[in-house]
């Protein structure tokens, strides 16, 4: 192709694409919009303000990065890449350490503790568990999107995450109104296991870094021989 035909293509393109229309106006109108909201929440309850505050920095934080869950396991497969991934196994190793001592800090007076005196999440896990991750590992998949990749993208415009955060909300009432049910059937009978009943704090914790280490190794060395970034 000649030069002078490649330079009309490139002018035709220029004028193809329209500036971007400036986002700064949005930007100040949000950025209102909290600080209003948090001043409300900070002359009612202190502690909603300090929530408010947290969840926009994290907000900003998780949009900035790109960070989804769906990616961390998605990506691997798809492009070879494991950044998002080993992000969530450091995200882990942190919340590992951070849960582990407050947990100890929590119990160390309680000498019999239960289950219900250990601050956290602690549910069963049987084969309800495995059967709500391969669903939930389905949906997110189809959705394009985790409960955090879905939010972030509605925030950057995309309308049809709007569609799966309805799908969100239906799922969850659904669930809720029918966890009776599932609870009676499956989910009470299976066994709640909680590894520092067994094995004691520090030694849980050692090894669940261990293995976490182990496996960002390993996700460092997949990344470097399949993402196509290094192709």
């Amino acid at each position: 192709m000649k030069s002078s035909r490649i330079e009309e293509l490139k002018r035709q393109r220029q004028i193809e694409i329209r500036p971007k229309k400036s986002q700064l106006p949005f930007f100040f109108f949000l950025i209102s919009i909290c600080i209003v909201f948090y001043l409300y929440l900070f002359g009612s309850n202190k502690i909603y303000s300090i929530i408010w505050a947290i969840g926009i920095l994290i907000g900003i934080t998780m949009q900035r990065s790109g960070f989804c869950f769906v990616a961390s396991f998605r990506d691997p497969v798809m492009v070879g890449s494991t950044s998002l991934f080993r992000a969530v196994i450091i995200g882990l190793m942190i919340s590992t350490v951070g849960f582990g001592i407050f947990q100890y800090i929590t119990i160390s007076n309680i000498p019999n503790y239960l289950i219900d005196d250990i601050p956290g999440q602690i549910f069963p896990v049987g084969i309800n568990t495995m059967i709500g991750a391969i669903l939930f590992g389905i949906g997110m998949v189809i959705a394009g999107g985790c409960a955090s990749g879905t939010l972030i993208r509605i925030g950057e415009g995309h309308v049809m995450q709007i569609v799966v955060l309805v799908g969100f909300v239906i799922g969850t009432v659904l669930g809720a109104g029918h966890f009776g049910f599932w609870d009676k059937l499956i989910i009470s009978s299976s066994k709640t296991i909680y590894i520092p009943q067994y094995m004691g704090f520090l030694p849980t914790i050692i090894i669940q870094i261990l293995v976490l280490g182990i496996l960002y190794i390993l996700a460092g060395w997949y990344d470097r021989k399949n993402s196509i970034m290094n192709l």
